[in-house]
């Protein structure tokens, strides 16, 4: 049975199954990205702070609206929130700088991107700020996610934001956040493909009303480019003898095999491409369905295989390593600012334990490479 293209959030408002990440999207070729994918079809765009590319994005979108493609209220646009403005009182600027940037009046989802508060780093000396202060040093916040989540609420209020969600957090952050939450999460962003199928965590997010979507869908495609030894010895999805065999079997590609396998269970994903031809590939991932014993074989590749673990060794060494550049591919560097910095959930393995602990609570995003 076919699925529907959108799902209804808490909130009330729709939400693409199937949209854009934005994460390593080039700043030279972004807006020429996003305004190629609006042409393609795609009407969900997944940006964010520290992905250093929501200027682009904007401009991507603008022009698509010019051009008579799309009106603003076709679009579903998405940001989040980083981790060092989670203080109360830095909410609320950082949303609207993330607004000018994108050059819009309200965010149809914003997201806590990680349930981690560092210290605040104003915007002027160091943007994105990425996981090290202005001093390169990590700097815990005393901020609560309550406290955050409570300003967030806020922005709902004020009509900056539509809809609120969360990102990389695990069942017990979420029965916490929903004891006090006055506005429910809308959605929850996880780290979700066959290695790593998490099975309780989507039915519990989908059982409290909380839509959940899919980052890294390919599992460790995203990650060869960072050099990481975890994902070159994971067996590569788009290359497994069961998710081929099953996409020989429906006439489609493995990576819509994938896709299908996540949307078919109401989770929806955000895959990227330049590939004209795999951008019309990965929305046709919803008229079709996979048999019920295609879906226990893809279930059964499952191997709690997370690839965003900052706490692990791996990630270190690729920040140490001769990676780091291509791990920022695509971000934007305000002048000055060190490359020794810690991004998208890569620790340092030298930096003082108190820094490290609290990433073993939730591990980052990443879009695919598709």
């Amino acid at each position: 049975m076919p699925s529907p293209a959108t799902v209804k959030l808490n909130s009330g408002y729709e939400m693409p199954i199937v949209g854009f990440g934005l994460w390593k999207v080039n700043n030279d070729t972004c807006a020429d990205t996003v305004y190629n994918a609006i042409k393609a079809g795609y009407r969900l765009f997944d940006g964010a702070c520290d992905y250093g590319n929501e200027v682009e994005s904007g401009q991507g979108v603008a022009r698509a609206i010019k051009d008579g493609l799309v009106k603003r209220s076709d679009l579903v646009l998405v940001s989040k929130l980083w981790n060092s403005f989670h203080d109360g009182p830095r909410v609320e600027p950082i949303c609207k700088k993330q607004l000018q940037d994108w050059g819009i009046d309200y965010f149809d989802l914003y997201i806590m991107h990680f349930p981690i508060a560092l210290k605040y780093v104003d915007p002027s000396v160091k943007y994105p700020p990425g996981f090290t202060d202005e001093n390169g040093n990590v700097t815990p916040s005393n901020a609560s996610i309550q406290e955050t989540w409570t300003a967030m609420e806020d922005l709902v209020e004020k009509g900056l934001c539509r809809s609120i969600g969360v990102s990389n957090f695990r069942s017990v952050l979420l029965m916490d956040l929903l004891r006090y939450a006055k506005v429910r999460p809308a959605t929850l962003q996880i780290e979700h493909h066959p290695h790593l199928v998490q099975e309780a965590l989507v039915k519990y997010a989908q059982d409290q009303g909380i839509a959940v979507t899919a980052y890294s869908s390919f599992g460790p495609q995203s990650f060869l480019e960072m050099d990481m030894q975890q994902a070159k010895d994971a067996p590569l999805l788009l290359e497994h003898p069961t998710v081929k065999k099953v996409a020989e079997k429906h006439g489609k590609t493995p990576a819509q095999v994938l896709l299908r396998w996540a949307t078919q269970r109401g989770v929806a994903v955000i895959p990227k491409s330049n590939n004209e031809g795999r951008l019309k590939q990965n929305l046709d991932v919803l008229e079709w369905d996979l048999e019920e014993g295609d879906m226990r074989e893809v279930n059964g590749i499952d191997r709690a295989l997370r690839f965003n673990d900052p706490p692990s060794s791996e990630y270190g060494r690729i920040l140490n390593g001769s990676s780091r550049e291509t791990w920022r591919r695509g971000k934007h560097q305000t002048p000055g600012q060190d490359l020794n910095c810690i991004e998208h959930g890569v620790l340092n393995p030298q930096l003082p334990l108190l820094a490290i602990v609290p990433f073993a609570l939730s591990l980052n995003s990443g879009e695919d490479e598709f």
